[in-house]
């Protein structure tokens, strides 16, 4: 079962290297989260922690990835359903282990786990979707520059981070990197 999870786990990093490799040649701007990081949808995760920094907006994607043994996980309606782990009546079931969900709006979501027990143990997400961010067609996509002289690096660091506060932009070789540690973690090299 473990080995299982595990697994569904790297499907959704390479997934994610896919993905991400066709935004880099401008298919689009949109970010994928996996929930969780590392871990994925799991108790030990503390996906309240996790989500705190990250911000979610229009276009986004999240990845589910998730053992049955802690249960399914139930998109609810609304603040109260969530607070109270009340999955007797959600919007969506997701049952497959390894799933994507499109912010195709904006406002607030809800996701807990469909074992009231863990659910109230805190394994459970509020996705807060922001509206699309516009970037002037006229600024160019940041670029990882390979060496510079200092005085570049320095300017650079000057400028500040071109991403907003609390997103990640992973590079295509940062998610083969990432998968590849991953790969390595889950086969115990």
């Amino acid at each position: 079962m473990a080995g299982e999870y595990g697994l569904k786990v790297v499907v959704a990093i390479v997934v994610l290297a896919t993905v991400s490799l066709g935004g880099i040649c401008g298919v689009g701007a949109q970010l994928h989260h996996v929930v969780g990081g590392d871990r994925g949808w799991d108790p030990s995760s503390d996906l309240a922690s996790w989500s705190s920094n990250k911000t979610f907006r229009v276009g986004d994607n999240i990845w589910l990835a998730y053992s049955a043994a802690h249960g399914y996980i139930a998109e609810v309606k609304s603040k109260e359903e969530f607070e109270s782990c009340d999955v007797s009546n959600p919007i969506r079931m997701f049952t497959d282990g390894l799933d994507s969900i499109s912010m195709d709006q904006e406002g607030l979501r809800y996701f807990a786990s469909s074992n009231v027990e863990s659910c109230k143990n805190g394994l459970k997400l509020h996705v807060q979707v922001m509206p699309q961010s516009h970037q002037n067609p006229e600024t160019p996509n940041p670029k990882i520059a390979i060496a510079e002289p200092k005085s570049s690096l320095l300017a650079a660091a000057a400028a500040g981070p071109t991403t907003p506060s609390g997103s990640t932009r992973l590079t295509a070789a940062s998610l083969i990197l990432l998968s590849f540690g991953l790969l390595c973690y889950v086969m115990g090299i």
